[in-house]
């Protein structure tokens, strides 16, 4: 099984039967991968954004792109000291023609202020900026999370431009040639 680790975590790619496996029944997703029972706790918001990408990005692009499919799906957050999943991790997709992709998190609410975003962040995008494609990566918080945008910022993300409810971020890969 492919996976990343860093010093406290695991990052595993769900493949496309894994993620339908997590969109009926977490807990056999987890058992499947090995990992003890998660009780996650999410917010309404981050909810229903999860079941947006599953439908909307997540199984359908990786069933289109099962080569690429680590650009295009969740990637579980497993804390390697319980061996159980926090929270996910993803790209928006493959590199666009300028080298862009966007990259989201969501940890458990239980989980919370503790550095496991950041330290999942950084490693997502230590993977990531290995590829020459991947020259940009872009962000957003809400305006309302301002622990989130902390994430970014300690990630090395700068902000951009603000709309209505969001902070938006950039982080250019500066070993990529342009």
């Amino acid at each position: 099984m492919f996976l990343l680790e860093s010093e406290r975590l695991k990052l595993i790619p769900l493949s496309y039967d894994q993620l339908i496996l997590v969109s009926e029944n977490r807990a056999v997703l987890e058992k499947s991968l090995g990992l003890n029972p998660s009780a996650m706790q999410i917010d309404d918001y981050n909810s229903a954004e999860l079941k947006a990408a599953f439908k909307n990005h997540w199984l359908p692009n990786t069933q289109t792109h099962p080569d690429l499919y680590q650009w295009y799906t969740s990637w579980e957050v497993v804390l390697e000291a319980s061996n159980t999943s926090i929270g996910s991790i993803c790209f928006g997709g493959y590199p666009d023609d300028y080298g862009e992709t966007t990259i989201g998190y969501l940890i458990d609410q239980q989980h919370w202020g503790q550095g496991y975003a950041t330290e999942a962040v950084l490693t997502l995008i230590n993977w990531g900026f290995k590829f020459s494609v991947l020259k940009t990566l872009k962000a957003d918080a809400q305006l309302n999370n301002p622990a989130s945008q902390r994430v970014l910022v300690k990630a090395g993300f700068l902000p951009t431009h603000k709309d209505d409810t969001h902070q938006h971020f950039k982080l250019r890969n500066t070993s990529a040639s342009y």
